[in-house]
């Protein structure tokens, strides 16, 4: 007895909700993403076996390599305020244009005197110019004692928080430039900090 065929129907699905929804998750990835910012020296971070978030909020990272030592806060407001602190210590009155420019500066190392400077630069001179480094003689000049200081007070004015701080050194560092780096933290009572690292593979 010969078999009855089953006639076949196409399946038609409709992927219209589905492509909406990943345009929507894509589109909310871009959008909350936070892009990474080149350093103003190049550094290779040691690796560790556990690493763990870096905050997004009331944390500076302190970036040493090649000798020189670089500062960094996080959040536009906290940056503003912070340079305000420092102006006021340093009797430089900043313009309002300059206030606007360091606030989207993610990490600098110039001196005070060169600042003004720095800041009358275009995003693409800033990031392409060789920085100096802040000076950070213990027994001298110890401007990053200062920014340190100055954003410790931001983020308690603006967040009432206690500003985190982490170190992202050379994994070949010299170790005179790590030691005032801690001693300029331990100065100010700030014996816990974190280490920036890279996860090591295994």
């Amino acid at each position: 007895m010969p078999r009855v065929k089953v006639a076949r129907k196409s399946t038609a699905i409709d992927m219209t909700a589905m492509c909406d929804v990943a345009f929507l998750l894509l589109t909310f990835f871009i959008l909350s993403a936070k892009p990474k910012t080149q350093d103003p020296a190049q550094i290779q971070i040691p690796a560790a076996t556990v690493i763990g978030p870096i905050p997004e909020v009331d944390f500076s990272t302190i970036i040493i390599g090649q000798g020189k030592v670089f500062f960094s806060v996080e959040g536009d407001d906290i940056r503003r305020k912070t340079l305000e602190i420092m102006g006021d210590k340093y009797k430089i009155a900043f313009t309002p244009d300059e206030k606007n420019a360091f606030s989207g500066v993610e990490s600098f190392g110039v001196p005070m005197g060169q600042l003004k400077g720095f800041l009358d630069m275009d995003a693409k001179q800033r990031s392409t110019i060789a920085q100096p480094g802040m000076p950070v003689d213990t027994t001298n000049t110890n401007e990053l004692y200062d920014w340190v200081h100055s954003a410790r007070l931001a983020d308690k004015a603006l967040h009432d928080k206690d500003l985190k701080i982490g170190i992202k050194g050379n994994s070949e560092e010299n170790f005179p430039t790590v030691s005032k780096v801690i001693a300029t933290l331990q100065k100010q009572k700030v014996d816990r900090f974190n280490l920036i690292t890279a996860l090591k593979s295994k």
